[in-house]
């Protein structure tokens, strides 16, 4: 049994996916930006990825930009039977690097079509629109008119689902009427706990929630008792993380990114972790005993 097998599955629209996944963000060269240093290395990764089971591709074709999609696009295709590469659309690069909103009909259809053509298929299985009112955190804002524009190109057989990231509850509710919300992409993890509520809700509702930086992002987690759990579990601290985030919930699927071989084995392996009662309790308070400011990481 694969550690992909032993994190379960849970449905996505009208797939079922490995609850471990893999997000290609860090594919792309500094700062999610330009070409990799060594695309041979990002081909490799996603080969192994795959190979050990992971159905379940996170990506956007703003990484890079277009960069990210094409060393998928290189390393994959033609697509295994099974896989599910879930992309983005909602934001656009300057030539600094910079990140900005995409949100006009034009620019989501582009964007859309810009996607179709570097991970070379016919339909995108799923599509997450990304809020920029905040370009670092959920932020009222109404999403009516990009998600109307997403929802005429799913009718188009464009797109298969659609999803949202970066959103705030009020955002997915009002979503949902406007079309059929698969799965909500969030910044979240082991000390980053705004989304609680809303995970449990989800779960209720069968929509699935994936965390985005789920191990710190940009600035890894660092804590003592994440560090003296691992030492206990003889693993890693990020292993730890990983773990504890496949046991929160049920609708949980973990897409965790790195460009190391060496790193996406620890991640594979960290289904394998049980994680008792006792160091589950000492993992929750990480979260509790930070003060708001320092929630962002």
């Amino acid at each position: 049994m694969s550690s992909t097998d032993k994190s379960g599955t849970f449905q996505l629209g009208s797939f079922h996916v490995s609850r471990l996944g893999y997000g290609a963000m860090q594919l792309a060269g500094p700062g999610v930006f330009g070409p990799p240093k060594d695309p041979g290395a990002a081909r490799a990764v996603l080969r192994q990825a795959v190979a050990g089971g992971v159905n379940h591709l996170d990506t956007a074709d703003f990484y890079g930009p277009h960069i990210t999609n094409q060393i998928i696009r290189e390393a994959l295709h033609p697509y295994p039977k099974g896989l599910v590469i879930v992309t983005k659309i909602g934001a656009r690069r300057g030539a600094d690097g910079s990140w900005a909103p995409a949100f006009s009909r034009e620019e989501l259809t582009q964007a859309v079509h810009d996607n179709l053509r570097n991970l070379g298929v016919d339909v995108l299985e799923v599509v997450n629109l990304r809020a920029m009112f905040d370009v670092h955190h959920p932020a009222e804002g109404s999403l009516e008119a990009p998600l109307t524009v997403l929802a005429d190109l799913q009718r188009k057989g464009l797109v298969r689902h659609v999803g949202l990231s970066n959103v705030t509850p009020r955002q997915i509710s009002d979503g949902r009427r406007i079309c059929e919300i698969v799965c909500v992409q969030n910044y979240y993890n082991l000390a980053h706990r705004t989304d609680d509520a809303l995970i449990d809700e989800l779960a209720g509702q069968g929509i699935a929630y994936v965390p985005f930086f789920p191990l710190g992002g940009f600035t890894p987690l660092q804590s003592s008792v994440l560090s003296q759990a691992a030492a206990r579990l003889d693993a890693t601290p990020m292993q730890v993380a990983l773990a504890w985030l496949m046991q929160r919930a049920p609708n949980i699927l973990l897409i965790p990114g790195t460009s190391s071989l060496a790193h996406l084995r620890e991640n594979m392996a960290a289904p394998q972790l049980a994680l008792t009662p006792q160091i589950l309790g000492e993992l929750n308070g990480i979260g509790a005993a930070l003060e708001p400011e320092q929630l962002a990481l």
